[in-house]
């Protein structure tokens, strides 16, 4: 394949998520690592990229940009439904269970919304009508739900001083936390800093923390940090995360699951 075919194949990837890794680029179009990063090093200097750290984005994908609720629900939709599915074994009746913003915790909260004897704190609207819309179709309520309220954001998210205020008063027996980006030195983050802060709240009323992300926010940098990658006590993801990225998060995270997506049973991988 010519260069220059390469490298507009290597944009049009990119554009599909808005961001991709050296790691996956090369394995996609069986080329070295190297070659990837010449061919990025070309499109950024034409101003059609922009470097990160592991990879590539869209120019003005990270920091401050933050996608709609629709964009982000038909992504990854696979990895989502195998994290979902693992992430529903810290689960058990009776417990008080927070779940953040995003599509992910979108996902899981379908699963949950099957289950009985919960009282789900969330600050999404989106999740919540997961479970308003659940015990509609059923003879009678399976659990309870509390949006907090708050300050809407383009991702459905609730947050800023009223959604803090009433998190204050909570305590919860798990938290499942979605996030914009992984990585190792900004830890998880997200590109609003009222989010941020809201989400740093909501960590603070769970016993245990279990983070839920998909492969492809790994290397992914937000412009505000809402947690080091160790503050975690569970980190929950799925098998495209490269073996250098799961090293990496193994040794950094207390314990960290990956669901295979291709197979009936998820990966376990303890911590290091």
């Amino acid at each position: 394949m010519l260069a220059a075919t390469r490298q507009s194949e290597v944009m049009a990837t990119v554009r599909i998520s808005g961001a991709a890794r050296v790691v996956d680029l090369a394995q996609a179009f069986d080329v070295s690592e190297m070659t990837i990063r010449r061919d990025i090093q070309v499109l950024v200097g034409a101003g059609l990229l922009q470097k990160v750290h592991g990879g590539a984005a869209i120019p003005g994908t990270l920091s401050s940009d933050e996608p709609g609720f629709e964009k982000k629900s038909v992504r990854e939709e696979a990895e989502k439904s195998a994290i979902a599915s693992e992430a529903v074994s810290f689960v058990t009746a009776g417990s008080a269970i927070g779940l953040g913003a995003g599509t992910t915790t979108w996902t899981l909260a379908k699963s949950l919304a099957q289950m009985r004897g919960l009282t789900i704190v969330t600050n999404s609207i989106q999740v919540a009508d997961v479970f308003y819309r659940a015990s509609a179709q059923s003879a009678g309520a399976h659990n309870s739900v509390i949006l907090t309220g708050g300050q809407r954001t383009p991702s459905d998210a609730l947050v800023g001083p009223i959604a803090i205020s009433a998190l204050h008063q909570l305590h919860l027996d798990v938290l499942f936390l979605g996030v914009h980006g992984m990585d190792e030195r900004a830890g998880f983050t997200t590109p609003n800093l009222l989010e941020a802060e809201t989400d740093r709240a909501f960590a603070a009323t769970a016993r245990k923390v279990i983070v839920v992300a998909d492969h492809t926010k790994w290397g992914v940098v937000g412009m505000s940090t809402i947690a080091g990658l160790g503050e975690a006590d569970v980190l929950v993801t799925d098998d495209g995360l490269s073996g250098e990225a799961q090293k990496i998060l193994g040794d950094k995270v207390p314990l960290l699951r990956i669901a295979a997506i291709a197979a009936t049973s998820p990966l376990v991988k303890q911590p290091s």
